[in-house]
């Protein structure tokens, strides 16, 4: 399914534009013009924001400690549907994102779903610290028909080809308006198995919120006052940018309404430590340690072979002490997901795909360092995983639990072979799916790094990329789809010297390439 959300991740809210039904034209956000009316009930929601002015998504109050926008504005690490959230403010009752209104703490969000579907139900409640002066709006009490009349505002992008968010022609700091109206709803969705969204916009000129516009207001007239008809979701799935899909606020009413008065309040979920995640380049990871690292030694980081930047490593080979070329920070999250500590990589150490799956990193601060920061580090082991090994996956929104189902003796994938890699046993949560690469796997002590997440087969083809096969002791292949693998790193740590400096010619050094000369720069051929 195509992405729908107008979040600047998923996609996000904007100001609109286009003509009111019975009313003249205006331009807004993809189409209109800056706001003449105050809107006291409009809010900027503001957090882990790509644009300089800090706006992520719109919001509306709609009680004194309540705001509504977007499911999927309101997210944390670790993907909760009721919880705490950190750092999360809204700006409420001015034109203006970065200046004016009232500015208030956010200390509590609920969710109504955390996959944002079904797509009429991807809207979430804010509660604030304190309670605002501004005036909230009522709540539409009923759909409105096709072709009322609405009008849309925003902060969000003027138009689909922005890309800059430091732009302000392109994402303007000023509250933005634009009129258009409700189309049927096969304009935008043509699935009818959950609740509704509202269908709002148009195509030709195009009128409808852009990124950073998600969970912005659709208002209706009430006579001689407006009120809220839906928040914006973005794109249906009609494959067109415009008009956009709306959460439909009067379905959502008893959900709302629940929550605001008390009487129906979701209990806050469970939240998976997962203390010592990292997010190394596009991959997870962690930063780990061996037996004889030092305090004052770089750390080092851990993630697959296959994440590097650039060309991996080629079958039968591994790279040696080269430039980093990671763009972004690692950053070490705290038991909640949130960032503890960051730290630069500066040399790509060592990595390979063959034998095992494996990059190291060195880092711009010390263990020592880290410690003080409160970052988490991780041992690694010196040890082989087994069968019936319990395992816990260090991921950075979970923590599934997995067992080692099988040892493979090699485990082949696009002209790569891995040996001693680990099947995990069925379940729905131990899994190598798109975006774990990289994962450590912990032992039960949840301190020491056994090994590392890497691959499934996806589709049941035989030993092709992203479809590993199996090869037994008797050459014989076996590839299942569906089936995850994890690989070892017990070899790490004995081709390491102190100072996080890789020693490829200690004699019990068994990492792919120690058979070589390797100079720095230079890539060893695997061992026979």
């Amino acid at each position: 399914m195509r992405t729908w959300f107008r979040s600047f991740v998923l996609l996000g809210a904007s100001a609109l534009t286009v003509s009111m039904v019975g009313a003249g034209t205006a331009s807004a956000v993809v189409g209109g013009t800056e706001s003449t009316e105050p809107y006291p009930f409009m809010a900027s929601l503001q957090y882990d924001a790509p644009r300089p002015d800090g706006h992520r998504c719109g919001a509306v109050l709609i009680a004194p400690q309540w705001v509504v926008t977007a499911g999927h504005c309101a997210n944390t690490p670790t993907g909760v549907t009721a919880g705490v959230p950190r750092g999360w403010t809204v700006r409420v009752g001015s034109p203006d994102t970065t200046a004016g209104g009232e500015v208030a703490e956010i200390d509590k969000f609920y969710r109504r779903h955390n996959t944002y579907n079904p797509a009429g139900e991807d809207i979430a409640l804010l509660h604030l610290r304190s309670p605002v002066r501004a005036q909230s709006v009522r709540l539409a009490a009923t759909t409105p028909n096709d072709g009322t009349g609405v009008r849309i505002l925003g902060w969000g992008a003027t138009s689909p080809s922005c890309g800059d968010f430091d732009d302000p022609t392109c994402f303007p700091s000023k509250l933005r308006e634009a009129d258009t109206e409700v189309l049927p709803l096969e304009h935008c969705w043509d699935d009818d198995r959950h609740t509704l969204p509202l269908c709002i916009g148009r195509v030709d000129p195009p009128v409808g919120p852009g990124t950073t516009d998600s969970g912005g207001p659709a208002l209706i007239r009430d006579g001689d006052e407006w009120v809220l008809a839906g928040t914006v979701i973005g794109p249906g799935n009609k494959g067109a940018d415009f008009p956009d899909m709306y959460t439909d606020v009067a379905k959502n009413a008893d959900w709302i309404n629940g929550i605001v008065t008390g009487t129906n309040v979701p209990p806050d979920d469970p939240i998976p430590n997962v203390e010592g995640t990292a997010r190394v380049g596009d991959c997870q990871g962690a930063v780990v340690r061996a037996l004889t690292a030092r305090p004052e030694d770089p750390a080092l980081a851990l993630t697959n072979g296959h994440c590097v930047v650039g060309e991996r490593p080629a079958p039968g080979t591994a790279v040696v002490d080269q430039p980093a070329n990671l763009e972004r920070p690692i950053s070490i999250n705290d038991p909640a997901g949130y960032p503890q500590s960051t730290a630069r990589a500066t040399r790509l150490v060592y990595a390979t795909m063959t034998g095992t799956d494996i990059a190291l990193y060195r880092l711009d601060k010390t263990y020592a360092q880290l410690a003080e920061e409160g970052a988490k580090v991780f041992q690694l082991s010196t040890t082989a995983m087994r069968v019936d090994d319990p395992l816990s996956m260090a991921y950075e929104s979970s923590r599934p639990q997995c067992v080692v189902e099988a040892v493979v003796p090699h485990l082949r994938e696009d002209g790569y072979q891995q040996d001693d890699a680990v099947r995990y046993a069925p379940s729905d949560t131990c899994t190598s799916k798109a975006g774990y690469s990289g994962s450590v796997l912990l032992a039960s002590d949840v301190n020491t790094v056994v090994g590392i997440n890497n691959t499934h087969n996806r589709d049941g083809e035989q030993c092709t990329d992203n479809n590993p096969c199996e090869v037994g002791p008797d050459g014989t292949v076996t590839a299942v789809k569906g089936r995850s693998y994890g690989q070892q790193v017990y070899q790490i740590a004995a081709c390491l010297d102190t100072g996080s400096q890789l020693n490829l010619s200690r004699p019990d050094c068994a990492l792919t390439g120690a058979a070589s000369s390797l100079s720095s720069g230079s890539a060893g051929t695997s061992r026979e």
